[in-house]
């Protein structure tokens, strides 16, 4: 068997030109990234770049030899302040359908909050009715925009946002219907798993593996402690666990680096790497 392709968030590797990231991500040991504008220093939804930017940025990673497997258009998609979101649900859609230019599998978003001080911080009412409908609501727009540049949407359930659980993403394809086959789910072990919960995590990881399998695209790397945040591989998720129920999907699902930093790159792709090589020996 292949084994999955392991990639890294090109933002780890903070530049001035898109060539230049391209290349800290190829000298660092990885084929595969996923890219952020901000690795440039622009916004995340680059609401003034141009065709030919992007075409440059999809040229400079081919180039390097990488490959961008998905593009992150992340903002506050239910932020309470409707002129605000509909600004940036045009710009998101733009992005999306420039995609395509850059070879790309899927973008990424966030499936918001009703916190207007950080769309990565909860609310009490991030299960209501309402926020539900403000979800539903501006995906319908970038879904048309994903339909029409032919990638999917990268849903990733996060503790903080409106998809807070396997349950609820599971919710949302069930709902989408047809329009599903524009989703696919990134999984991230380290959001669902919280330090409270790191006792739980061979339940809470294999059910998200079991009611999500079918639909996940792409897995992101990072690693917890009961105490918080670690790199990756000096916490306690158990990865080759994690690894091994990805082999399990029967398909490259590429697995993705997140908040390494740039000192730690290697050696955590190194790691990964070996503990799929360790879950395909067991």
């Amino acid at each position: 068997m292949t084994l999955p392709e392991v990639g890294i968030f090109a933002r780890t590797f903070p530049r001035t030109t898109a060539g230049k990231v391209a290349t800290a991500v190829a000298e660092a040991g990885f084929r595969l990234a996923q890219f952020n504008f901000s690795a440039i220093a622009l916004p995340t939804l680059a609401p003034d770049v141009s065709l030919d930017a992007v075409t440059a940025v999809g040229r400079d990673f081919r180039d390097a030899g990488v490959t961008v497997w998905g593009l992150s258009a992340t903002y506050n998609i239910i932020h309470p302040d409707r002129a605000r979101r509909s600004r940036q649900t045009r710009q998101a859609a733009r992005l999306i359908e420039m995609s395509p230019l850059l070879g790309v599998t899927a973008v990424t978003l966030c499936s918001g909050t009703l916190n207007t001080g950080d769309m990565w911080t909860g609310h009490p009412d991030n299960r209501s009715t309402a926020a539900w409908a403000d979800l539903r609501s501006t995906l319908d727009a970038l879904l048309e925009a994903a339909s029409n540049a032919g990638i999917k949407l990268g849903i990733e359930p996060e503790a903080a946002n409106v998809v807070d659980s396997a349950q609820r993403a599971h919710r949302l394809i069930s709902e989408l219907g047809s329009d599903a086959r524009h989703i696919g789910i990134v999984l991230d072990p380290g959001n669902l798993v919280a330090p409270e919960t790191i006792h739980r995590q061979d339940d809470i990881v294999n059910e998200a593996f079991d009611l999500l399998g079918e639909h996940i695209i792409g897995l992101q790397a990072k690693d917890l402690t009961a105490a918080g945040p670690a790199p990756l591989g000096r916490g306690d998720l158990d990865y080759t666990m994690i690894c091994r129920r990805t082999l399990e999907l029967g398909r490259a699902v590429p697995l993705i680096i997140q908040d390494a930093t740039e000192d730690d790159a290697s050696r955590s792709g190194r790691y990964l790497r070996d503990r799929l090589h360790a879950a395909r020996n067991t």
